[in-house]
Formats: C-alpha cells, sequence, structure tokens
C-alpha cells in the first residue's frame, strides 16, 4: 500500500476532535495541537523558486509520488491575556484552563478576505480566550500575527461569559454574476451562558482587518459545547439561507435559522453597491436533553438532496435531515457503532476525530480515537453500516485493517495488541480514497510518566484503495463544472484532488490525452458582456475606491475566468509531469491557447475601465494605458478587442499630444512579450504581470502556483519604488486591486 506522506510531528494533542485537522480554503491543513496549530500546504500545484519543508521519502514503491509539504506554525503566547477574576468573581467564571493554557479549537475562515486575498485563523484556548491571526508575506512557510484579541472586543460590545466553541460559515453564494466583492460570512462563538454570538470580518485599509459584533442569540441556560454551520442554499437571487446546529453540555441538539438577504443600496458607480440584512430564527430541537454528551456535530454537504447534520454521542452516530422534495430519507436515524478489536484500546464509545464524505460511493467514513475507522453506506436513500457488496474495500472491517497495516508499516519497531494508535484528527485529501490523519502511537497499560518533549505524533496521507481511470476522468471533469467565485477559494484547493491523481506515474501517460481533451474545452466569453459608463465626475474621492472595487469584481468576479485559470494550472502541470516530447508539445499548445484566452479577457477588462475613465485621465497616466493598447494590438488578439482599443488610443491622440518617447512607447526593451523583456544587449528582465512593466526592483511579490511576479502595490509617498512611467494613480489602483495572480489565480508571496 503506497504512503503519500509519512511525517514525524513532536507535539501532543489534547483535543482530539473532528476539526482538529480541516483543511482552509487556501488549500493548506491546519493542526491543532496543545501548543500550536501548525499549517501545512502540500506541494502539488505549487511552483516557485522556495523548495518544501518536508519531502517524505515514501511514496515511490508503487508509482506514487511522495507529497512535499511546505510548513509554518501559529504558537500563541502560553500566558494568560485576560485575568478572568479580575472581570468577574462569580463561581461559573472560573477556567481551570488557565493554570496551563493551551489551544482548544481553531476555526479557518473563507479565502479571499484579507488584503493579501487569503484566509483569516481564529484560535480559542483553554482559558476561553479568542484571538484572531493571519499571514503577513508569506503564508506558507512564513510568520503569522495576531491581528485582533476578540475576546477585548466582546468584553466591550456583547458578553464577559467564557467562550466554548466557534465555527466560521462558508460564503454564500447570491446567484449574482460577476460575484460582487463582500464578506457575508460569520463568525459563530458558543459561550457558557448558552448564548452564540454572531460577528463578521471587516476588510480595513490600514491593516489585515478586523470582526465586528453582529447579533446575539440566547439558545440554552447550559453550555454551548458545539456548533457548525450547514451550507448555504440559496433560493433566489440575493436570499441565501443556512442552519447553524448547537449541542449543550446536557445533550441537547438544536439549530439556528441564518437568513441573508443582499439589497442594492446605489448604482451610481461602476458596479452596485450592497447592503446586507441577516435574520436570526431559533428551531425547534431535533434532540432533547438526555444527559448524554456530544462528542462531534458537523454536517455533510449530499448532492441533490438537502444536507445531512452527523452528530454522535458515546457509541452511537445520529443522522438527520430535513425533508426534501427529493424521494429521499427524513427526520432521524441512529446507528450504533460496533468495536474493530484491533488493539487493548479498542472500545466503540471512543470519541468521533474526523468525518468525511465519499461522493461516488455514496459513503461516509469516520474515525475515532482508538484508530478505527467506520463506514456508513447508502447515505443518501438508507443508511446502514451493510456494505452494498461483499468483501468491498469500504467496509469498517477492511479500512480499520489497513489503518493499522499502515501503522506497522512506519513504525520501524514494529507493534503489537498492546500499542494503540490514537487518532487526533482525520479529513479526507482527495474526497475520495486518499484520507490524510494524525495520531500518537501509545501502550495504555503503560503507565510510566512521559514528558510533553517526548511526545510524538505521525501525520500520514495515503489512499485506502484505488481509484479507476474513469473516475480520475470524471473528477477532473467536474473540477471544471459548475464553478461559483462566491466561495473565494484558491485554485490550488480547488484542485488538490486531480493534481494528487495526475501525479501517478503509471496512470499519467494513459490519462493524458483525455485530460487535454478535457482543458481544451474552454468555457463561454463572458466578459464579452461588461457594459461600463462613462465617469463624468471628475477626479474626486469617489472615483478611485469605485474603480479598485470594479477592477476586482471583473477581475476575479467571472466563473469563466475562474475556469480558464484553473485549466491552466493543470495544463502547466501536465506539462511539467510530461516524459514524451510529443505529448509534451501538446500539454504547451493547450496551455498556450489558455494562457492566451486568459491575456485577452484581463485586457478587455482594462480597456473598458479605462475608455469609462478618459475624461479623467491625465498626461502620466498615458504610458500606462498605451502600454495596454499595445498588448491589445499584438497578432492573434480578437478582432473586437483590438477595435476597442485602437478607439481608446484614437480618443486619446484627440486630447493630448503624444510624443512616443516620452509616453514610454520606444524603450530599449521593446513590448513585444508581455512575460519578459530583452535589452539589445542580450540580458533578460521580468515584466509584472499586472502592468508589464519592467520589474526594476526587489520590492516584488511572487505567484505561488505560477512563479510570475508583480510590482507590489505602493501607497503615495513611495510611488518612487515604481518606474517612471509607471508612476500613475491608475497604476497604483490596479496594484492594489488585484491581490491575485491574474493568470492562474493562486495568492501572492512576498519572500524577501
Amino acid at each position: 500500500m503506497a504512503i503519500y506522506t509519512s511525517l514525524a510531528v513532536p507535539t501532543v494533542i489534547l483535543n482530539p476532535s473532528e476539526r482538529c485537522l480541516q483543511w482552509s480554503g487556501d488549500g493548506q491543513a491546519c493542526i491543532t495541537t496543545k501548543a500550536a496549530v501548525h499549517i501545512m500546504t502540500p506541494d502539488p500545484g505549487i511552483n516557485f523558486s522556495t523548495s518544501p519543508d518536508i519531502k517524505a521519502p515514501r511514496g515511490e514503491e508503487q508509482g506514487e509520488q511522495s507529497l512535499g509539504w511546505f510548513r509554518t506554525m501559529i504558537e500563541p503566547a502560553r500566558a494568560q491575556t485576560h485575568m478572568w477574576p479580575s472581570i468577574c468573581q462569580d463561581w461559573g467564571a472560573i477556567t481551570l484552563g488557565s493554570l496551563d493554557v493551551s489551544l482548544r479549537e481553531v476555526a479557518c475562515s473563507p479565502s479571499n478576505l484579507t488584503s493579501r486575498g487569503r484566509c483569516v485563523i481564529c484560535i480559542l484556548n483553554s482559558n476561553a480566550e479568542v484571538s484572531l491571526w493571519a499571514a503577513a508575506k508569506n503564508h506558507l512557510k512564513g510568520e503569522w500575527t495576531n491581528i485582533q484579541d476578540v475576546t477585548g472586543l466582546l468584553l466591550n460590545t456583547a458578553s464577559s461569559e467564557d467562550i466554548m466553541r466557534l465555527a466560521w460559515s462558508k460564503q454564500p453564494d447570491y446567484g449574482i454574476t460577476p460575484t460582487p466583492i463582500l464578506d457575508s460570512s460569520m463568525l459563530a462563538l458558543g459561550n457558557r451562558a448558552g448564548c452564540v454570538e454572531f460577528l463578521r470580518f471587516n476588510r480595513n485599509s490600514d491593516s489585515e482587518g478586523s470582526l465586528s459584533y453582529i447579533h446575539t442569540e440566547t439558545l440554552s441556560d447550559h453550555w454551548i459545547t458545539h456548533l457548525s454551520w450547514a451550507p448555504w442554499i440559496t433560493h433566489a437571487v440575493g436570499h441565501c439561507e443556512s442552519l447553524l446546529a448547537f449541542s449543550t453540555d446536557n445533550g441537547n441538539v438544536g439549530m439556528v435559522k441564518v437568513t441573508q438577504n443582499l439589497q442594492s443600496s446605489s448604482n451610481a458607480g461602476f458596479v452596485p453597491e450592497y447592503t446586507t440584512s441577516v435574520v436570526f430564527d431559533v428551531q425547534s430541537s431535533i434532540c432533547e436533553a438526555d444527559k448524554r454528551s456530544v462528542t462531534a456535530l458537523t454536517w455533510v454537504q449530499l448532492p441533490g438532496r438537502n444536507p445531512i447534520l452527523v452528530y454522535t454521542k458515546p457509541g452511537l452516530v445520529h443522522l438527520w435531515s430535513s425533508p426534501s422534495s427529493e424521494s429521499t430519507w427524513y427526520g432521524t436515524r441512529v446507528l450504533p457503532l460496533q468495536t474493530q478489536k484491533l488493539s487493548v484500546g479498542s472500545s466503540a464509545i471512543s470519541p468521533i476525530t474526523g468525518v468525511s464524505y465519499v461522493l461516488y460511493r455514496d459513503a461516509l467514513i469516520l474515525s475515532l480515537f482508538d484508530g478505527s475507522f467506520h463506514v456508513i453506506h447508502n447515505m443518501s436513500m438508507d443508511p446502514t453500516w451493510s456494505p452494498p457488496l461483499a468483501g468491498d474495500i469500504l467496509s469498517s472491517a477492511e479500512l480499520s485493517r489497513a489503518s493499522r497495516a499502515l501503522f506497522a508499516k512506519v513504525t520501524p519497531a514494529g507493534i503489537s495488541y498492546l500499542d494503540v494508535n490514537k487518532i487526533g484528527g482525520m479529513a479526507s485529501y482527495d474526497s475520495q480514497s486518499s484520507i490524510i490523519w494524525i495520531y500518537e502511537a501509545v501502550r495504555p497499560v503503560d503507565f510510566s510518566y512521559k514528558y510533553e518533549a517526548q511526545h510524538e505524533c505521525m501525520l500520514l496521507t495515503a489512499p485506502f484503495w484505488q481509484l479507476d481511470d474513469e473516475t480520475v476522468l470524471r473528477t477532473a471533469s467536474e473540477a471544471f463544472a459548475d464553478i461559483s467565485c462566491a466561495s473565494g477559494s484558491a485554485p490550488i484547493h480547488h484542485l488538490r484532488a486531480l493534481m494528487l491523481h495526475l501525479r501517478s506515474n503509471a496512470r499519467f501517460a494513459a490519462l493524458l490525452p483525455q485530460v487535454l481533451e478535457i482543458l481544451s474545452q474552454a468555457p463561454p466569453n463572458q466578459t464579452t458582456s461588461i457594459v461600463l459608463p462613462s465617469w463624468t465626475q471628475g477626479l474626486n474621492d469617489d472615483l478611485r475606491p469605485q474603480l479598485r472595487k470594479s477592477l476586482a469584481t471583473h477581475l476575479f468576479g467571472w466563473p469563466n475566468l475562474l475556469s480558464l485559470r484553473m485549466r491552466l494550472s493543470i495544463a502547466d502541470q501536465c506539462w511539467k509531469l510530461c516524459k514524451d516530447p510529443k505529448m509534451q508539445a501538446q500539454c504547451g499548445q493547450v496551455a498556450q491557447g489558455l494562457l492566451a484566452a486568459i491575456s485577452h479577457c484581463v485586457l478587455r477588462i482594462l480597456v473598458r475601465h479605462l475608455r469609462a475613465i478618459i475624461p479623467v485621465i491625465a498626461a502620466h497616466d498615458i504610458p500606462f494605458v498605451l502600454r495596454e493598447v499595445v498588448q491589445s494590438l499584438l497578432p492573434g488578439s480578437p478582432q473586437d478587442l483590438a477595435d476597442e482599443a485602437q478607439a481608446l488610443s484614437d480618443t486619446l491622440t484627440a486630447s493630448f499630444s503624444i510624443d512616443p518617447a516620452v509616453a514610454g512607447l520606444h524603450e530599449h526593451f521593446p513590448l513585444c512579450d508581455i512575460t519578459r523583456a530583452t535589452c539589445p544587449n542580450g540580458h533578460t528582465w521580468a515584466r509584472c504581470s499586472i502592468t508589464s512593466f519592467i520589474l526594476s526592483t526587489s520590492k516584488v511579490r511572487t505567484c505561488i502556483g505560477c512563479s510570475r511576479k508583480a510590482l507590489l502595490p505602493f501607497a503615495a509617498p513611495d510611488e518612487s519604488q515604481l518606474p517612471a512611467v509607471a508612476q500613475s494613480w491608475i497604476v497604483r489602483d490596479l496594484l492594489e486591486a488585484v491581490q491575485r495572480c491574474l493568470f492562474c489565480g493562486n495568492s501572492f508571496v512576498e519572500i524577501v
């Protein structure tokens, strides 16, 4: 059995749960341990000069390439930030976790929230303190900084009750194209008073952003022990609903229906301005208090039906679904767990540490703290433990045995019945057969003391069964179908499964022709429908924010443009993996076609914005405008784009007396290649992937997906860092609006 990753992590996991290991929208695995959050990023799809921190040696024995990982961590201070006895003298305010502060839970926001186009991470510690963290220059292997003390915000605006749980919703899709640039996700915090507090992230111009308070909903007189958001459901354009499930310490499970409505508040600018209204409605309980604590609570999204709530109590798995229009089951189903006798520590009452739904098999995989795996089959129609076929590898017994075999394989000293691989967290790597999980090997019968520094966990990534070629091709087709920009997730997150399967040495050559055929099926161009009103109010304070928002909306809000960027990422990876020169040439042709389509879409968006602001263009803006005209007139450009660019040029010529030398058109590096410039002496200079200006400064950012470089957005006092011909307010606003790569859609990092 192949192993993609086998990595020793010297740490202790104090709170094993279904959220101990989770994926962020940036494609990073976040592992919650006692003292730190380990942030691991797999290397498939990442291409720039810095090599992965970890390259596991295993994985080659069955033609599978091992996974490399970029690693960083968030390590909050172990000291107390808030002394609760000085804030409140009630007995209920006592927090025993203040004696040895550790991390309790982590919630990842949707991606594309910060000014760098990334996610933020909210951390809850054992002293009931909540903090907000964001990456600085390099989210793959750089520092993450604390950007807000959320507990201080709650003490000033909401309540002073100790926070017990937190959960961050996904972004709703309001059904508007292009997708508007706004954050409609919410962070829910459950406390000891039985209340849930709702907060929302706001991006600030002078920092990475901060949370603001929205609402408090009182749900119970008991502690809130678990929270989980259901996926948002769009009922009409601008109208979405979700369910926030919660549990209390007496075993009660209930829900809050959250409804968001999007209203257009102004249509005066380039793109509409929206406001969001939120309605909270407490629903009736789905499980009455029975004094049995809930050990896990999460939602599972199945296609063609309402989502299913999975919550567990010791020895039992409960499934709940609301009535659906489809002929599917609804209500509550209860399935008793059965002990998989693998070791001395095996027990069916162990807590759940991971939940993963396998779409093509309609099966739900559960991992338990005792090291066993359990599979519920036929989830959509009639959930049962019984597999549809005898001897199916996707069964509780077979997966548990496979997990035990992998445990033995990575343990050089061997294992016995006395050794237990306690799983702290588990998640799916590809939503199918490949699983990533972290465990610690222990001997419950050994009562000798073990120092904290001696504890060591093992992170494993491995496939539990082999996928056929048809399933992999279906994965490739569905990766580019029904694409939505609303989630804000990075392409490397969307394409993680496909990039993993294409790395198979035995499968790649056979699948490549069909994959290239899928990549060649480019979606219809939606950017031709962009209509922008001409700006007639002069260069005032309203124009520049409007221009930045419109550029960001149109450059990153069209589904066809995101689809092209994702296809280009896969085409580039196929070109790198291909060993056959003939097939590699075909990969290059497909990639060149996709690259040209993306360039033409971007140029069309820029040209139409420049035509809309012609009344406020000044002489120092002309060099950049003419560069866009020249690029739009290069051979191979669509005729409609060339005509629009020529009309823009004619308008400028009629309004200004343009000296080509002053405009920067006759430079020593002719603009015949938008990626690089070559001087008469043969020296090569890289060009900015956003503005096409030569990169003559070290103040640049690098795309993690395609390694293209771009100028950093500079404030007005630092404008001297830009080339002389680039010192224009239009260039500054464009650089600030583009926070992800225009060609592959992934994030930038600053290496120096």
